[in-house]
């Protein structure tokens, strides 16, 4: 008989639960029972999780994190919530930290039993870059106000329909000759199902989960110019990767729309991998899947004749 999740009926509200990781934390309390309110700036992008649903199992709300009194108004009545807003442009100190802190302080003051932040490995109040900073101080203003809150920070996230990988993947289908951004940085990327199974695995358990930091990340350390490699390969594509050297990049980042500003520039160059004593993935029972295992199936799409593309023996 299968386990029944202590989420089962719970009503767990995602604060940015629209989103790439955010719908994918939602795909998985869903399957555990859990009701959701999926409340965001624009919870209209997250309809595609109604087939998923019972009846009465979902529901919609209009979020503004900039507005207190909106963030109040979504949390009421949770039993447990987790903030999921990341930004790389835009008001970052209100909508990573601030915001965070008032839906911590909400979910105390009426009743919730847990609450899950999802930070960024690297965060740090003392950061140089804007989005470290504030997921740092947005740590900081959670654990303040509710100080039995997890803290999930991810690596960077992979999936099959958003992120990094087919970023990467249209360019190497489209370019034959490619730039790289912190070519010899190194990643441990996270599955973001990986993701998802911490941040239920923490509200299921607050007792053992709550107040503690967790690091998510991927069983393999890659540079960035490994990955691309890698993308290439699984398309069958003979690509030519260069590094971009640092001024040049610089440079680039800074020039108004492109698809990298500086701080994402840094944060490429700086990589992302665990540190040494922070509990991982490991300590919520979850054995993180490397991105090798996907890669193969996802570029199928992206292959000269797609699934009809010949194997080589």
């Amino acid at each position: 008989m299968a386990r029944t999740s202590p989420l089962d009926g719970k009503l767990v509200t995602l604060i940015g639960g629209n989103g790439f990781i955010g719908s994918h934390v939602a795909q998985d309390l869903l399957e555990r029972g859990a009701r959701l309110r999926i409340a965001a700036r624009e919870p209209e992008k997250a309809f595609k999780l109604k087939p998923l649903a019972n009846l009465g199992q979902l529901q919609f709300a209009r979020c503004n994190a900039l507005d207190k009194r909106s963030i109040e108004a979504c949390v009421k009545g949770s039993d447990a919530v987790v903030y999921l807003i990341g930004a790389f442009d835009g008001n970052q100190q209100a909508l990573q930290a601030d915001g965070a802190g008032h839906a911590a302080r909400a979910a105390s003051e009426t009743g919730a039993t847990s609450f899950v932040y999802i930070s960024a490995i690297g965060a740090d109040p003392e950061a140089e870059t804007g989005y470290y900073r504030t997921k740092g101080d947005g740590e900081r203003q959670v654990l303040e106000a509710f100080p039995k809150a997890t803290v999930i920070r991810p690596s960077v996230v992979f999936g099959e329909e958003s992120g990094l990988i087919p970023m990467f993947a249209d360019l190497v289908q489209m370019m034959p000759v490619i730039p790289v951004f912190g070519a010899e940085s190194e990643f441990q990327v996270v599955w973001v199902d990986d993701v998802a199974a911490a941040v239920a695995t923490a509200l299921e358990e607050p007792g053992t989960h709550g107040g503690k930091t967790y690091e998510a990340a991927g069983p393999d350390k890659l540079t960035m110019m490994q990955i691309h490699q890698m993308i290439a390969d699984g398309q069958g594509r003979d690509r030519t990767f260069f590094p971009m050297p640092s001024p040049l990049a610089k440079v680039f980042a800074s020039v108004p729309l492109t698809p990298i500003n500086s701080d994402q520039l840094a944060m490429l160059q700086e990589g992302s991998v665990a540190s040494k004593g922070t509990p991982g993935l490991a300590k919520l029972g979850i054995s993180p899947k490397p991105l090798s295992l996907f890669l193969d199936r996802w570029m199928v799409r992206y292959r000269k004749h797609g699934r009809f593309t010949a194997k080589n023996a």
